[in-house]
């Protein structure tokens, strides 16, 4: 909702700078119309003025026409500023409506399937194309350990990805505290190692964590993130999350239920003569 407020703010103000250009034109016209009277009156009064009178009245409309035309001047570069600003307000919502838009088709592909290896790779897929990460985990909290297990990776081994304690290095304070981790040195590093991740996203149902996302290195093309790519993550985080962990659970009911079934038709079998 706030982003469709914001988007709408967006939309509010390129069109009143289009209004502002409108005003402008219409001003520019009236300016010529008193330039050209001007210059009718002077005309007139030159003609029934000696020498020195004609002089000065070149000389003042020389001054004037200056004035006037050094004001305009000014009044044009502020148009050409406020167009500036205008293109680039356009830019920032024609871009937010394109991650609106991809953010909403990977909400849509992450709950259009309860298969757990379907939604981690789905995950992958829009870790690559929305947040332009290269090599990258997604790890998940075992309870029965309490350890952070990589379930998934893109661009390097699932084997070389160690597991990590709860509250411990960088990928178990993220899952602890449940806030987001940035490298410092995020925009001069180019690669990341198995056990230092430049970035380090929560996966969060609520409050609760469920995993982490451990971003190694970004793609040649990703210089660096921008506002939106924040937000990007924020959202993305909390999808993925409830996906993953709905998708875990109906997996492993259905491994339940089907044991329970294979159990309850073995009983029902008749014993052998």
């Amino acid at each position: 909702m706030e982003r469709e407020i914001n988007i709408t703010k967006k939309a509010d103000e390129f069109l009143q700078i289009f209004k502002k250009g409108e005003e402008f034109t219409q001003e520019l016209l009236k300016e010529n119309e008193k330039l050209r009277f001007r210059l009718a009156q002077l005309e007139d009064a030159i003609e029934r003025s000696g020498d020195e009178a004609k002089i000065k009245l070149y000389e003042d409309r020389i001054k004037t026409t200056e004035e006037e035309l050094n004001s305009l001047k000014e009044r044009y570069r502020q148009v050409e500023e406020e167009n500036k600003d205008f293109a680039v307000k356009y830019i920032e919502v024609e871009e937010e409506n394109n991650n609106l838009a991809n953010l909403y088709v990977a909400s849509y592909q992450l709950h259009s399937t309860l298969d757990f290896n379907e939604v981690l790779r789905i995950v992958l897929e829009i870790v690559i194309n929305l947040i332009g990460a290269e090599k990258f985990a997604v790890l998940l909290i075992e309870e029965k350990t309490n350890e952070l297990v990589p379930v998934a990776t893109e661009g390097m081994s699932i084997a070389n990805v160690p597991k990590v304690k709860f509250g411990e290095g960088i990928i178990g304070t993220v899952a602890k505290e449940g806030e987001s981790y940035f490298s410092e040195h995020i925009h001069n590093r180019s690669n990341g190692s198995e056990e230092e991740p430049i970035v380090g996203i929560p996966l969060k149902i609520k409050e609760h964590v469920i995993g982490v996302i451990a971003i190694y290195s970004l793609l040649a093309q990703k210089e660096k993130f921008s506002n939106i790519d924040y937000e990007l993550f924020n959202l993305l985080a909390g999808h993925a999350a409830t996906a993953i962990f709905s998708s875990r659970l109906y997996t492993q009911s259905e491994r339940k239920l089907t044991t329970i079934q294979s159990f309850l038709d073995l009983l029902k079998e008749k014993p052998r003569r």
